[in-house]
């Protein structure tokens, strides 16, 4: 029962920081229109959140170990809290991009030791039900986070006050657990190139994983109110493409495990440059079955995207030995927030050079660079006879791996 306890603790405050977090990203780009932002200010800012994430991955080990897991917690949410509150102090694009990277640091240090506490709770016996409920949790606080962008106004005082509040609530459940605070696994030194060195694919799918779907999360708003949508339509626009992912990870874990990785990577960049080229085009102004077409894209843009991370994941881990799954993740990471970083900055330039609708000319763009390069490597390695399933992985922090190697372990992988 207390074990009960102590997991629901975590994952409410999983799911008030997904909240917070997740609909300060887009709704950033929202006020940041509204407020006269250029295109490039708004994919600077959107740039300065993933620079914090991948600085928060390194450091904030160090801060748990300094002052403890529910401390370093209210440490890291009360950052995010100011972060959050001090938009509308001073509306500039370079504050904002400043400020931003304190929130990518917080959020990355709240899920590094959220993930670190529950790799020590959970046992063998029930780590893959914890890892399912974390992955379910995660995505459901997406959701919700559109839902809270579609009520606010924005550029609002009140709209910033409302989210920081969330994030407020998000240190309650920590605060108040009676469960005993874990001690910290031991600390992952980052080599950032080690995913390339076991897979050159795989490396740079998570690079392509990283343009899309931070191009899409921060930069998309802009191209939805192009296309004349108000602020709840937005937001729904943004539920779509979750509700995509979330509809594709079945199909993608059972093509994954039945045929080679390749070849289903392949397959999902393809229909992903379809779907970019398609979104780029009048048609997707139109209607389909009286169903505003965008929403129908914005769907099969998240049922395209969303598992290409995790594919890659699992064809990476084919290559190495258990005892290097957290080293391949911590990498896995790093390239994912180098193209996540830079991604928004040149969306952004190219929505203001030639418009909203090419920033998905530029995401189709990585994704041919990508499907090219599976061609390459298929001819220069051939497929391994033994493979991992595949799990859907959240792209949070390094402790996450500890409980994918435990399942894999305990499924006989």
């Amino acid at each position: 029962m207390k074990l009960l306890i102590s997991l629901s603790a975590l994952l409410v405050s999983v799911i008030l920081v997904q909240m917070g977090i997740g609909s300060l990203r887009p709704f950033d780009t929202i006020s940041g229109q509204a407020l006269g932002f250029t295109s490039i200010e708004i994919g600077f800012i959107a740039s300065g959140h993933f620079a914090g994430f991948l600085i928060g991955c390194i450091l904030s080990p160090k801060l748990v170990k300094r002052v403890g897991h529910s401390r370093a917690f209210a440490v890291l949410a009360g950052i995010a809290v100011i972060s959050i509150i001090a938009h509308p102090i001073y509306p500039n694009p370079i504050f904002w991009a400043f400020i931003r990277v304190l929130a990518g640091f917080s959020v990355a240090g709240c899920y590094t030791l959220i993930e670190s506490w529950l790799q020590a709770k959970a046992t063998n016996e029930i780590r893959g039900r914890v890892f399912s409920v974390y992955r379910i949790v995660d995505m459901s606080g997406q959701l919700l986070a559109s839902g809270i962008i579609a009520t606010l106004s924005a550029a609002s005082y009140v709209s910033y006050n409302i989210i920081a509040i969330v994030m407020c609530l998000s240190i309650l459940p920590l605060a108040l657990t009676q469960s005993k605070e874990p001690a910290l696994p031991e600390e992952v030194k980052y080599s950032p190139l080690f995913a390339y060195r076991i897979s050159p694919l795989a490396a740079l799918g998570v690079i392509v994983a990283g343009v899309s779907t931070a191009t899409f999360g921060t930069v998309a708003p802009i191209y939805a109110n192009v296309m004349g949508l108000s602020i709840p339509q937005i937001a729904l626009f943004l539920v779509m493409s979750i509700l995509g992912g979330l509809a594709s990870q079945l199909p993608a874990g059972i093509l994954s495990d039945r045929f080679a990785r390749r070849n289903v990577l392949m397959l999902f960049s393809v229909l992903a440059t379809i779907l970019c080229l398609g979104m780029s085009t009048p048609l997707a102004s139109g209607t389909i079955y009286d169903i505003p077409a965008i929403f129908i894209f914005s769907f099969f843009f998240g049922f395209t995207t969303f598992p290409i991370y995790s594919i890659c994941a699992a064809h990476a881990s084919d290559f190495v030995k258990p005892s290097n799954m957290l080293n391949l993740s911590a990498s896995m990471i790093f390239l994912y927030a180098s193209g996540a970083i830079v991604s928004p900055l040149i969306a952004g330039w190219i929505i203001y050079r030639f418009g909203a609708p090419m920033m998905f000319v530029f995401i189709s763009a990585a994704h041919i660079v990508l499907m090219f390069y599976t061609v390459y490597r298929t001819f220069a390695r051939p497929v391994v006879a033994f493979s991992r399933r595949y799990a859907y992985i959240p792209r949070t922090s390094l402790f996450i791996a500890k409980i994918v190697r435990g399942r894999h372990k305990d499924n006989g992988d």
